[in-house]
């Protein structure tokens, strides 16, 4: 296996530095609209790795670059914007892709808080006659979520239940980073795409529908001391991916993202700052073109850079509600749980970023193996759990599963309580 890794910000970086520990791959090209960056990444990996420059925006340089090295696997790690040029190109060369991000929705045009426009995925869909006539694979959304929360599902469906009621993703943390009121510990591009495009909600009866950003606020209680955490309804890939493969009655997903850091978002949106169209900055011929969203994350810090600030954990989650193998009513939440001291003093890596990046690593490891295989355009949930989630817990990062009927969503009371 020869992988092309783009983007060497902090989910490439950690990626790198995971897979350098595994044995299954004969070289990593880690690619980098800066080169510099990309050698940081791989800097002291070992001669298996070697970084390169690309602009993830042309599909011909990423085809160009994959044929230089003789690629045949491609691992896209850049912000979701570049998915459709990375995801053309991989297929231009022969290579099979992997992503942890799908390619853009765009809202519906006249109701975009019932309706759907241009879905998440959508585009690549739109391709996938072509991937499986050529037997070529492109596994999308294999990073933690989607991905494993994917994968979670698949499994509740396989092993622990005899029919579904709801698949809810949950996600919360308890971390905090010291010195910054405001600190996403994830890419801001991506997170002002997510938490403010429409969410989408999946019924068996109604099919896919929107609401509004932040809805349906609930508090969940995480496991292993994160404890209560605000969640509200995000756009995000699992509800596009899970109802393909898994039968369930309604699938969402719900992001604990807290009122101070929904208020900020909400304040971003109303100033405009989430905007991706440019504007002119400056007068004459000194007038600079620039989208209000990319200045906002050039004044924010880099999540890669943050780790040594960072305190606390986060959990990546699956909520299965429905009744169990014995035929009686069953919740049970499947999670993953990463301390940021463990991932800093484990590989030099913060919490968030290495969660996302240690399962396309193992997904690329079953692919080599050939324990998973298949062509066409799949979500995670189209392949087999158990090898997965036991090559995950072989790579020192267990997963655990909660009989969830004694931690239902905490009461109006305890909301109140904890907005207090």
């Amino acid at each position: 296996m020869r992988i092309l890794l783009v983007g060497a910000g902090g989910v490439g970086s950690a990626a790198a530095a995971i897979a350098a520990r595994r044995d299954f791959f004969q070289l990593m090209v880690v690619a980098d609209y800066s080169l510099e960056r990309a050698e940081r990444a791989v800097s002291g990996l070992g001669d298996r790795f070697v970084a390169a420059r690309l602009d993830a925006s042309q599909a011909d340089d990423v085809a160009r670059l994959c044929r230089e090295h003789g690629i045949t696997h491609v691992l896209n790690a850049v912000d979701p914007r570049f998915v459709m040029p990375i995801f053309d190109g991989a297929y231009h060369a022969g290579a099979d892709y992997l992503d942890m991000a799908m390619s853009l929705s765009l809202p519906h045009p006249t109701d975009p808080y019932t309706k759907t426009g241009v879905m998440l995925g959508e585009q690549q869909f739109g391709k996938a006659v072509a991937w499986e006539a050529a037997d070529r694979l492109a596994l999308v959304g294999i990073g933690v979520e989607p991905g494993l929360s994917d994968i979670f599902a698949r499994y509740a469906a396989d092993h622990l239940f005899s029919e579904i009621d709801e698949i809810g993703v949950r996600d919360g943390s308890n971390i905090t980073v010291e010195g910054f009121d405001f600190a996403p510990s994830f890419s801001i591009w991506t997170t002002i795409e997510e938490c403010l495009n429409p969410p989408i909600i999946w019924e068996r009866e109604r099919g896919w529908f929107t609401t509004a950003p932040f809805s349906e606020p609930e508090v969940f209680d995480f496991p292993e001391g994160i404890g209560p955490v605000e969640c509200v309804n995000v756009e995000h890939e699992e509800v596009l991916l899970i109802p393909r493969w898994v039968d369930a009655k309604r699938v969402t997903f719900k992001y604990g993202l807290g009122t101070e850091f929904i208020e900020i978002l909400k304040t971003v949106h109303k100033l405009g700052l989430d905007s991706t169209r440019p504007i002119a900055i400056g007068g004459g011929k000194s007038a600079v073109m620039v989208s209000p969203r990319d200045v906002l994350a050039a004044q924010l810090p880099d999540p890669a850079t943050l780790g040594s600030r960072m305190k606390g954990k986060t959990c990546a989650g699956t909520w299965v509600k429905g009744k169990g193998l014995d035929g009686r009513p069953r919740e049970m939440y499947l999670y993953h749980v990463v301390d940021n001291e463990w991932s800093m003093r484990e590989y030099g890596h913060q919490a968030v970023v290495w969660q996302t990046a240690v399962n396309p690593v193992v997904a690329l490891e079953l692919l080599a193996q050939g324990v998973w295989k298949g062509a066409g355009v799949l979500g995670p949930e189209a392949l087999d759990p158990v090898p997965f989630l036991d090559l995950l817990t072989a790579y020192g990062s267990p997963w655990g599963m909660r009989d969830q009927q004694p931690f239902r969503a905490v009461t109006q009371a305890a909301r109140e309580e904890i907005a207090a």
